[in-house]
């Protein structure tokens, strides 16, 4: 059976259509990745899944062609509805599916915080084939928006499954799950299996074909893993933005752990992990962010003195000791004197503009406005607060 799998080198030997075939290419799609590999043929079919795969895998592939392939033979309104964590991936899953389905006039709808709801019912007016969003704002449209409703939808896909079930979300899944068909395909994807991924996936799933494209906890083959021993005082921080980023205006993204998942920008050539996780599985999503759907990359981790036995975690997690990256110590720390003067200046800048903005408000007229509540109080007439 397995040897079968390894066979299969194109699209069309899954059974995907030429329309599709066309979008692929257009992509620059040329092989399927392992996942959707193992997942497109039991889509086809009809079959629930849950799928656990790497991150990078191209686990958006694995669910969006079959499910167009899907709308291609049944046109609808409000066909599928893809539920994401986090804003930032609904829109990638969303800009995904209208990629592949541009040939074929698909219409998406992006239901995420952060923007205008009138602007989203206005899309959800036109009646999108997949709506794509956050388990709390489409939540806020089925209870909100007149006219919209997925009583007629014939697939739901949970995308990172194992944060979708935290206790932000979970209230707000078990009323959607309520508010949908139970007649329905459900697709369950995530890149690590919790208790509670396995707890929803006895909910809703019926008789799931589950596939499993990695081992539990693991990072591709293709990432090369190092790390840096950096004392905890040599450390300095900056911010970035993310579009910038994309757009490759910039080529150095500073970010939190919020683009640790989901986040496909096919550019990235290196993460820098610059605090080491505690979490040994968030160090997984993070250096899933290059690497990805085949591609190339490199993951160094500046570990300090405190960071150690997190580390050690990782390595055991990941079944892999890593080699130290190779760099020249002192010539790095010639670059110190230089950081700690730039740090004292931006200090004594946001200093000053602090004293400027207290003095914009009054702040530094703060005893004269104290005699004149301590005058008034007295009895005397203050001009300031009379006016």
């Amino acid at each position: 059976m397995a040897e079968e799998k390894e066979e299969v080198k194109t699209f069309k030997e899954l059974g995907i259509c030429e329309q599709l075939l066309e979008a692929c290419e257009t992509l620059g799609w040329k092989n399927p990745t392992k996942i959707q590999v193992e997942a497109i043929p039991h889509a086809l079919e009809g079959k629930d899944m849950i799928g656990l795969a790497q991150t990078g895998s191209g686990k958006t592939g694995a669910f969006a062609l079959p499910i167009l392939q899907a709308l291609l033979d049944s046109p609808q309104a409000f066909f599928t509805c893809v539920l994401s964590p986090t804003r930032e991936l609904a829109i990638q899953i969303a800009e995904q599916f209208e990629a592949l389905g541009c040939g074929i006039g698909v219409r998406c709808a992006v239901l995420v915080g952060g923007v205008d709801m009138v602007q989203q019912a206005i899309a959800l007016a036109k009646r999108p084939h997949i709506v794509v969003g956050t388990p709390g704002r489409l939540l806020d449209h089925l209870s909100n928006t007149k006219g919209f409703s997925l009583r007629m939808l014939k697939y739901l896909v949970l995308d990172e499954a194992d944060r979708l079930l935290n206790e932000d979300f979970e209230k707000s899944i078990d009323e959607i799950l309520n508010a949908i068909p139970r007649e329905r395909r459900t697709y369950l994807f995530s890149a690590t299996m919790t208790k509670k991924v396995k707890k929803l996936q006895r909910a809703c799933l019926r008789n799931p074909v589950k596939i499993e494209a990695a081992s539990k906890y693991s990072t591709v083959d293709t990432l090369k893993q190092q790390y840096r021993f950096v004392p905890a005082k040599y450390k300095s921080k900056r911010l970035g933005a993310l579009n910038k980023f994309k757009a490759r205006e910039c080529n150095i993204l500073i970010c939190t752990d919020v683009a640790s998942r989901g986040l496909d920008i096919p550019a990235v050539d290196m993460v820098i992990n610059y605090d080491i996780p505690s979490s040994s599985k968030d160090y997984i999503h993070r250096v899933g962010r290059t690497a990805r759907a085949g591609r190339s990359g490199v993951a160094i981790s500046l570990v300090n003195q405190y960071e150690l036995e997190w580390y050690i975690q990782i390595e055991k997690l990941i079944g892999k000791k890593l080699p130290e990256f190779p760099a020249q110590e002192e010539e790095v720390l010639l670059l110190l004197e230089r950081v700690t003067e730039a740090k004292r200046i931006s200090q004594m800048k946001i200093k000053e503009g602090g004293s400027k903005r207290r003095r914009k408000a009054g702040g530094d007229d703060g005893e004269e406005e104290i005699e004149r509540y301590l005058g008034n109080k007295n009895g005397k007439k203050s001009k300031k607060l009379k006016r």
